[in-house]
């Protein structure tokens, strides 16, 4: 407890924030995306996530007030209250069509210039570990490399 750790960020790869939702609701908002925000139904991540900062942030410059139904620390859980209808939702752009698929919901509208940056914590400035490598691997080839190139 009393040493400090040395730890080094290896960059992995970066994705865009969408807002979906159940199709009555998504169709119901898609119109004037990102102004039919304003007042919308919004479920969103924890106050203590990157994604909700990035989130806050944008709606603020845009003077976007939604009505906030829920806040959820817990991903799945936030998708899984998306998926029943109770509110748009936020989720990484890179995993888009999985969440589509696997939650019955579509694309309301994607949130502009904002990226949310994912990283792998090591205790070495050099990826060693074999399950590390093939992470930082999977990343560059993965969801997150597709996004970039698109």
């Amino acid at each position: 407890p009393h040493e400090r750790a040395r730890s080094f960020n290896h960059p992995l790869g970066d994705t865009g924030i969408a807002i979906c939702g159940r199709t009555e609701l998504a169709a119901r908002y898609r119109r004037r995306f990102p102004q039919s925000l304003d007042g919308a139904p919004l479920l969103l991540p924890a106050g203590n996530t990157e994604m909700r900062r990035l989130i806050d942030r944008w709606l603020d410059e845009r003077g976007l007030a939604p009505r906030i139904v829920a806040e959820i620390a817990d991903s799945a859980l936030l998708k899984e209250f998306g998926h029943a209808g109770a509110g748009l939702f936020p989720v990484c752009a890179a995993v888009l069509p999985e969440i589509k698929r696997q939650y019955e919901v579509e694309l309301v509208g994607q949130l502009d210039d904002v990226k949310m940056h994912f990283y792998a914590i090591t205790l070495h400035r050099k990826l060693t570990h074999p399950a590390v490598v093939a992470i930082a691997q999977a990343a560059k080839e993965g969801p997150l490399a597709r996004e970039r190139a698109s």
